[in-house]
């Protein structure tokens, strides 16, 4: 008698599940997880154990959705397991094998059947392979978003500790930024340099920009906003590193910063001594110490 795909599929994986679990198993040992030491045997067996019983209990309502709220649980697990496995450095060829492998044995069991006919092992088939592809694409949604959220923390970050604010004296703040300015750099920009200048009292801030490959309109805006929310807080800015081919692209461009600007960090340094009542002299050393 033919039975539908979702009920033979279903008998298959409740007779056959040891033997389905152990080629399964043979399969992801094999395959490049364990090969790149970032997960254990014993924790990989679990996982296969855990998916492959879930997904039994989920065909058990017989049907095939794979969105529907039968396949809850099974969707939850594998979500889970993709999320550690972004963290834990997977390739999406590894994460999405983890479910795609399963196809093998599960075709396998379906064609040991004895009393299962061409029809019946083709629903089989059609049956494991609707599921199973869509668990797959599931799985793979849920890396690729917990990779780009990785990526996104790992960035917000490095522009944390790529924007560090220098003191150099007594008031004076030094920020040399590195890299293009970008709006949601210029908010972590402003916020170190705001709390810096709260903490040190600061009166003057030195912007510099010799890392800064090239300024445009956009990147002067973002300099200007930064200058201005400096001001508020009372202290004077002079932006510093504006290199001949830096400056000749704002002139060519119109833009006009409208603040103090120097050549060198050390240009900038000496006109914010100055400004705060202070000199660098060189004091010359006892003639015992120059012997």
């Amino acid at each position: 008698m033919t039975m539908d795909g979702a009920g033979v599929l279903t008998r298959t994986l409740t007779e056959d599940e040891a033997a389905i679990l152990d080629a399964w198993n043979t399969a992801l040992r094999e395959g490049a997880s364990l090969q790149g030491g970032r997960i254990r045997e014993a924790e990989l067996r679990t996982q296969a154990k855990a998916v492959l019983g879930q997904l039994r209990d989920a065909l058990a309502s017989n049907s095939l959705d794979a969105d529907g709220e039968g396949f809850a649980p099974l969707r939850e697990t594998l979500a889970d397991i993709s999320r550690s496995r972004a963290i834990q450095g997977f390739t999406p060829t590894d994460t999405a094998n983890f479910v795609f492998s399963l196809k093998e044995p599960i075709f396998e069991a379906l064609r040991r059947s004895a009393d299962v006919d061409a029809s019946t092992l083709a629903a089989g088939v059609w049956a494991a392979g609707k599921v199973l592809d869509r668990l797959g694409l599931h799985t793979m949604e849920v890396f690729l978003a917990s990779r780009e959220e990785v990526i996104g923390r790992q960035g917000q970050e490095i522009a944390e500790l790529s924007t560090p604010v220098v003191r150099l004296w007594d008031g004076i703040l030094a920020l040399p930024l590195i890299g293009t300015l970008d709006s949601a750099r210029t908010g972590v920009v402003m916020e170190n340099l705001l709390q810096a200048i709260v903490d040190e009292e600061a009166e003057i801030a030195i912007i510099d920009i010799t890392g800064v490959p090239t300024v445009d309109t956009l990147v002067a805006q973002h300099l200007l906003k930064t200058v201005a929310a400096a001001r508020l807080m009372g202290a004077d800015c002079i932006v510093s590193g504006i290199r001949p081919q830096i400056a000749q692209t704002m002139v060519h461009l119109g833009v006009e910063l409208n603040v103090v600007s120097k050549a060198t960090l050390a240009d900038a340094f000496a006109v914010a001594l100055k400004r705060t009542g202070r000199k660098v002299v060189r004091q010359q050393a006892p003639a015992e110490e120059r012997r």
